[in-house]
C-alpha cells in the first residue's frame, strides 16, 4: 500500500467551518452560515492571546520610525517613546544593539522592563545617555473612527538615546494572530498542531448560537480544552534547564 509522503494538509476556512458544523451536528446552508462563523474564528483566536504564551505567536522586531520592523533605522538622539509594531500583544524581551554591522564594535545589551508605577518616580526623565530599561504602554486601539485617531503600543526608553546613529532597538514579541479574512479559500495563521483545537473550539462556539445544538455544549467544551491542553503543552521550550541553589555562608 502505498503512502502520500507529503506533509501539506492545511485545511481552509470553508473547510474549517464546515467540520465544525459537522462536530456541532449541524449543517452549514447558507451564506450568513460562514459569515457567523468567520466571526466565531476571530473572537476564537482573541480568546486563545488571553490564555497566555504561545511560541508560534513569537517574532523578533528591529524597531523603524513606523513600527514596521524593517531593520534599517536606528534611534534618535533626544527621542524616548517610539511605536511598537502594530499587532504586538506583549514583549518578551529587549535588547539595545550598539553599532549595528560593524564586525568588531557590535555590542547587545539587555533592557529591564519598568512598570508605569516606577517610570512615574524617575525625577528626571529627559536625561540621555544609553538606555538601560524601557516601559511599555499598551493602549492599542487601531480603527479607532468617528473622529479618533489609531494608537499603538509604544515603548519609552530611559534614559533618552544621546546619540542618533549608534543605537537600534530590537524586541522579541508575542503578535496578535492575523484575522480570518474575508475569502474562504483564506487558511488560518496557526500551526498544524493547533488545527484540532481551532476547528473542537469553533464547533463548541457555533453550538452556544444554535438552540439545536445546546444539548452537544458540554461535551464539545469538553473536547475543545482538552485539544487545546494538549496543543498548548506541546507548544513549550525544549532546550535544558539547569537550578544551581546559592546557599549563602553563615
Amino acid at each position: 500500500m502505498a503512502i502520500s509522503e507529503t506533509y501539506t494538509f492545511n485545511p481552509d476556512i470553508s473547510e474549517i467551518v464546515e467540520e465544525a458544523y459537522e462536530r456541532a451536528g449541524l449543517e452549514m446552508r447558507t451564506g450568513y452560515d460562514i459569515r457567523t462563523a468567520r466571526r466565531s474564528l476571530n473572537i476564537l483566536t482573541l480568546e486563545w492571546q488571553n490564555r497566555g504564551l504561545n511560541l508560534w505567536t513569537i517574532d523578533e522586531v528591529t524597531w523603524d520610525s513606523v513600527g514596521n520592523g524593517s531593520g534599517t533605522t536606528t534611534l534618535t538622539k533626544g527621542t524616548a517613546t517610539y511605536n511598537l509594531r502594530s499587532g504586538t500583544i506583549s514583549l518578551l524581551d529587549a535588547i539595545l544593539r550598539t553599532n549595528d554591522g560593524e564586525l568588531n564594535q557590535q555590542a547587545d545589551y539587555r533592557l529591564n522592563r519598568i512598570s508605569q508605577p516606577t517610570y512615574s518616580t524617575i525625577p528626571n526623565k529627559l536625561t540621555q545617555a544609553r538606555p538601560l530599561q524601557y516601559y511599555m504602554d499598551r493602549k492599542e486601539i487601531l480603527g479607532a473612527g468617528d473622529g479618533g485617531v489609531d494608537q499603538y503600543d509604544t515603548i519609552t526608553l530611559w534614559p533618552v538615546p544621546d546619540e542618533s546613529l549608534k543605537y537600534t532597538l530590537i524586541y522579541w514579541r508575542m503578535r496578535r494572530i492575523a484575522d480570518a479574512g474575508n475569502p474562504a479559500s483564506n487558511t488560518m495563521q496557526i500551526p498544524s498542531r493547533f488545527i484540532p483545537a481551532l476547528i473542537s473550539g469553533l464547533a463548541y462556539y457555533i453550538a452556544m448560537k444554535k438552540p439545536e445544538a445546546q444539548g452537544r455544549l458540554p461535551f464539545l467544551k469538553e473536547v475543545y480544552e482538552e485539544d487545546f491542553r494538549t496543543a498548548a503543552d506541546e507548544d513549550r521550550v525544549k532546550a535544558s534547564v539547569r537550578f544551581v541553589p546559592q546557599i549563602p555562608w553563615y
